[in-house]
This record gives C-alpha cells, structure tokens and sequence, in this order.
C-alpha cells in the first residue's frame, strides 16, 4: 500500500489514467455498491491496469471507510493500480490537526489522496460561507498536511472552468496554493459539464501556460462532451484523465473511461495501458456493467456489441472487400468483434458475410444467396427480425442452401412464414386450455401430437403458462426419443408486441434464448398468436441442437446472437 505510481504501464506516472467509478460513478442513480462490490470492482480495474482507483471518502461513508479497512487488511492486491482516497480539505476556521475528516483520510492508509476545493468565488462565499483568503489556507494547510503524513496529493478544482469564467484569478490562486503546499498536481473539473470542447481546450492550455503547472482534467456529460472534453484537454497539455467505468456518474455521467483509454490508446498513440491489455476494454467494461447491475449499453463506443455491427448493405459489400473501408479500427484491438446484422436492409454481401460468420460457405450458390434475400425481407415484412436471431437465421440459410442444392430434405421446400429447417420431428397439433382452480391457481395444459422417426407421439404437460406448458409438453413428448434435448436449456423470453400502422391486429414477436453445456444460441418466432410465435421460437431451438449434434456446423458454431 506505499506505492504511490502506477506499475507496469509504459506511460507509468508521466500520463495518469484516474477511476472515479467508486466515488463519482457511485453516485448514479440505480447504482448501490456493497463493500465485496466495491473490492470486485478496484480487482477489475486494476486488471485492465488503469493507474489510479479512487475507493471513496473514508470517513465520509460507512461503506467506503469499511472499503479502505479491507483493502489494508490484505483484501485488494493491485499489481498495476495505486489506490486513492477522496476527501474534503479542512473546515473553514479549523485546525487541520483536529479535522475528523482529514484524519480519516491518513486512517485510511490510501498512499494517494485527492482533495476536493472550491475555485469559484461565488460558491466559497455562498457555499461555504468563507473568503477566498481563507478557502486557499484551507487548501494549504491540507495539503501540507497530508504531504508531512507520506501522501502524495492531487487537488480536484472544484466548479474551476465556470469560476475561472467568472473570476480567473481567484481560480489561479486556489490552484497556487495547493501547488506551492505541495501537491502534484491539480485537476480542473467541469463539474456542471457544461463546457464544450473547443472552449475547454483553450482555457486548459491558457491555465498551463500562466502556472507551468502539471494540469489534470475531470468532465461530467451534461452537453454530451464529456469524452470529448477529456480529449480536447488531453490535446491541449493535461496529462491527468480522471473518468468512470462505462461513463457512470450523477445526472447525465462523466467522462467514460473505456472511450477516453480507445481514443487515447488508438487515436493519440498514448500507451496508457500495460501491453496487450487494450484487448481487454470490452471484458472489463461488461464485467463491470455486471457488478453494478446494469445491461451494458450495446451502443457504447469501443466496447459495445453493436459497436462494429453494420447493417446496410451498401456497407456489407464494402466490407467484402476490405472491413478496414467501414470500421475505424480493427474490433479485436479492444476486445470486440465486427458482426453482420441480416435484416430487410441486407443485400448479396450481407448474407455471404453472415453466412460465413455461421460457418456456411455461399459464395458458390448465387441461388441460395438470392433465395435468402428474398425469404428475409419476405418475413421481416411480417414483423420477423433476426438482427438478434442467429439460430433462426442459420436454418433459414441452410433451408435455403438444401433447396438450391435440390437436397429434397423433409420440409426443405416448404413456403409458409415461419417455416423452419432441421427439426427432428414434425408437429401434427397442438391444444392449450386454461384451468383456474378452486384454490386461485391458473394453470396451462398443453396436449401436443408429434411424429418422431415416423412414431406418433401424444404428450401432455402443465405449466404457469401458456408457452412454460408448451415447451413442457414438447420436452415429455420428445425426450423419451431424443434424449440429447434434455441438454437444452431456456434461458430467457422476450416478447414485442409489433402494431402494424395500417390498423390491423396487433403481431407478437418472441426471442428465446437458449443453451447448451457449450453455447447460447438465440432463435425468434412471429404470429399474431403468441403461443404459436413461441412454438416457432422453440422449435428453431430444439432444431438449432439438432443441427449441431449431427455434426453439421462443428467448424463454426453460432454464437449468443
């Protein structure tokens, strides 16, 4: 806990990679870290090998005092990452020696410290009901303080870009006085997030021009800027980013920490990272999306699964010829992947460079490419989508490639919405009824009739629903026959209500996702029935399996969709 520079970075301490997700990224509405979250979180970060980790304001909070107690008792190891802790300087009029809350900063034997101060006139004389004379003894005093005690200090500026607006040099001279009292650094915060980027930079390289001083950033999001603010100021001679994972913060967030390291790493040529962890950003940014109990934001630039994603087709055929022609930067730089979404939008080239994502060669049958094309936008003008489908979309591919080979397989030709390909039995009839029972039950029974390897097979079950009865009753019915469907799972079912604009009755969509020992795999079913809709669903599933079992796709297996 006395390393006070990061470790193993090549830019080390000559550029600082600050998280505030523990302190500035805890305040986002819906986020309530436990003390274990807390811990998880700093072991995270410091696997991606940002330089400093804000853990909180010890003496402050329960939870982050209890946090610092933890991490000096041996329960957070950092191996590239110096721990920090956030604090206020000392009360207007008091002694810093008998300052409780400068104290709990020293207890917590954080070897970093980050003080908080004003640096706009008007909120020292209104907020804190002070003159400026005294707010920067506050600053000195603490600094000096907590430097004489082993820390190393950096200084947030508090309010500074709208209080140097205001008032330039009250702003400087707050910044003075913790300088010459020792702190390292001090970091200008845009804490309303106001700013845009052009004014920011120009303020930030004005502040280092007049001090010579070393100048961190600190960006809330308020405009939308906040990345960009960071950048522009990083340009303009900050060598400081302070940032939360994911952009989590109050209100709109703060800067995101996995954008600024992207631009940083891939745009600036700053190593900020230990080598070969760039690949990591998007494991990191969705493992910590899951520790605050968030979705991840699939539109997150860099790391957000459709991040790389592309759609029209005019983009696709580009992308045949060189991916470098419609992505910024090869996806695996940062741990993501480029994919290729088939919808009504898809041309020849989408479907090729689906096709060969899903392990299918096309390039050799032109008929199954145009069937392919003309079967999607026939079902997507029913309400189908496979953007997040890939199961569905791989029989359809493969229906399409049976029937161009002239394969004749059963149900290969079969021209009805919804047809499938490769399922192991056939559904003669289906019944559901509804019995509420005396006690206040409502259950679903579900009679299915189905053919398996030429036998007739009745099965009946009962479920908390409709669809939970009908999946039950195919599971009874099929099992028994094909036992290897035990081994699929329903994960989880989405439905979409789709209301078609010209008045008609409304169409629902389902989304099942499923698994296996080894994959995930996502298939969609469309009716105005929803019953039927998950029959599609879950036929496509339990087809998906089969396909897979017998070999067929072993080189290339679809992924989660």
């Amino acid at each position: 806990m006395t390393r006070t520079s990061p470790a193993g970075t090549p830019s080390a301490d000559t550029f600082h990679v600050y998280d505030t997700t523990l302190r500035d990224g805890a305040q986002r509405e819906g986020i309530s870290y436990s003390v274990s979250d807390k811990l998880a979180v700093a072991s995270t970060l410091d696997s991606l090998g940002v330089g400093f980790i804000e853990g909180g304001w010890p003496g402050a909070l329960p939870k982050d005092t209890e946090f610092f107690q933890r991490a000096a008792q041996g329960e957070l190891e950092l191996r590239h990452s110096v721990l920090t802790a956030f604090g206020s300087t000392r009360r207007p009029g008091a002694s810093v020696r008998e300052d409780a809350q400068v104290a709990a900063l020293l207890e917590s034997r954080a070897p970093v410290v980050t003080l908080v101060a004003k640096a706009d006139s008007r909120h020292i004389e209104h907020a804190l009901r002070t003159d400026v004379a005294e707010n920067c003894a506050m600053v000195a005093d603490t600094v000096r303080h907590l430097v004489e005690h082993g820390r190393r200090v950096f200084l947030d500026a508090e309010h500074f870009f709208d209080g140097y607006a205001h008032d330039p040099d009250t702003a400087l001279r707050v910044l003075e006085s913790a300088v010459r009292a020792g702190a390292d650094l001090v970091c200008l915060c845009d804490t309303n997030g106001g700013q845009l980027p052009t004014g920011l930079a120009r303020t930030v390289e004005e502040v280092i021009r007049r001090t010579g001083f070393r100048v961190g950033i600190h960006c809330q999001d308020d405009t939308g800027c906040a990345v960009a603010n960071t950048v522009a100021a990083v340009q303009a001679g900050a060598s400081h980013v302070q940032c939360t994972a994911n952009g989590y913060g109050e209100r709109a967030g703060n800067a995101d920490l996995f954008s600024v390291i992207g631009n940083l790493e891939t745009k600036l040529d700053i190593p900020v990272l230990p080598e070969g962890n760039l690949t990591e950003l998007s494991r990191v940014s969705h493992a910590l999306a899951e520790i605050a109990n968030l979705a991840p934001d699939t539109h997150q630039a860099y790391v957000g699964t459709s991040t790389f994603a592309h759609k029209a087709g005019l983009h696709a055929s580009a992308i045949k010829v060189d991916p470098e022609l419609y992505n910024h930067i090869n996806p695996e730089r940062v741990g993501n992947g480029m994919r290729v979404l088939v919808t009504e939008m898809a041309g020849r080239a989408s479907l090729e460079l689906k096709a060969a994502e899903l392990g299918l060669d096309l390039s050799g049958s032109p008929e199954a490419i145009n069937g392919a094309v003309r079967r999607v936008k026939e079902l997507e003008a029913h309400g189908w989508s496979f953007e997040g489908a890939d199961a569905s979309l791989e029989l359809l591919l493969r229906r399409e490639l049976a029937l161009a080979e002239g394969a004749g397989h059963e149900g290969a030709a079969e021209n009805s919405v919804g047809a499938s390909f490769g399922a192991p039995f056939e559904l003669e009839s289906y019944r559901v009824s509804l019995d509420h029972r005396p006690d206040g039950q409502v259950v679903s029974e579900v009679t299915v009739k189905l053919h398996v390897d030429g036998e007739r097979v009745i099965a009946t079950a009962e479920g908390n629903g409709p669809v939970n009865a009908l999946d039950a009753a195919l599971r009874a019915g099929l099992v028994p026959r094909l036992p290897w469907l035990d081994e699929v799972e329903l994960v989880d079912y989405k439905v979409r209500i789709l209301t078609d604009t010209s008045g008609t009755d409304a169409v629902t969509r389902v989304l099942v996702e499923s698994r296996d020992e080894f994959l995930e795999w996502n298939t969609v079913g469309v009716h105005g029935n929803i019953v039927e809709a998950s029959w599609y669903a879950l036929r496509d599933a339990f087809a998906h399996k089969a396909i897979r079992r017998a070999g067929i796709s072993e080189a290339s297996l679809p992924g989660s969709g």
